[in-house]
């Protein structure tokens, strides 16, 4: 092996969970219509990072309020873990701080008071060393527009079933 391969096999084992996927908000796409979508950096303490490489956050009942011109994230969960330092304490659903650049602020800002719309966390994940939020800008779903959704996603997978046992006895 050579030298700079080992350093690339050293540098991939010591990424850990960079660039996947830490939380979803699955409900998001069932409840909303997400129209547009942003990408927000976190303001975290340690042991909310620590915590969240373990795999201990949840953005399910989470959402963004905007607050003096600046962005903050409300409900997001992350569970600290047992071996948290001890002079801290350790809030799991506290109010972090969303870092994005101005204009974006001034447009979210404007589409929210102006147009109605909610701003929906739709992910967590990695970039990096660094926590990023992807934000949707959303409108809420009435029952009849659910249903509809339902509908459209069974028949997509019913036509794909078909397809494919077309193709197999072909």
């Amino acid at each position: 092996m050579s030298k700079n391969s080992s350093k690339k096999a050293a540098k991939d084992k010591g990424k850990g969970g960079a660039g996947g996927t830490i939380a979803l908000n699955k409900r998001a796409r069932h409840d909303y219509h997400l129209e547009q979508r942003f990408e927000a950096g976190l303001a975290l303490q340690g042991w909310e990072l620590k915590a969240i490489r373990a795999g201990r956050a949840n953005i399910g009942e989470s959402y963004a309020v905007v607050r003096d011109g600046e962005m903050y994230l409300f409900g997001a969960q992350i569970t600290p873990l047992i071996s948290a330092s001890t002079h801290v304490v350790a809030e799991e659903r506290r109010t972090r701080k969303l870092l994005l650049h101005r204009r974006e602020i001034d447009t979210l800002i404007g589409r929210v008071q102006r147009d109605g719309y909610t701003l929906v966390p739709t992910a967590l994940y990695w970039k990096g060393n660094r926590v990023k939020a992807e934000l949707a800008l959303a409108k809420g779903k009435q029952a009849h527009d659910k249903r509809e959704a339902s509908k459209e996603r069974d028949w997509q997978r019913e036509k794909q079933r078909l397809l494919r046992r077309h193709n197999k006895d072909a």
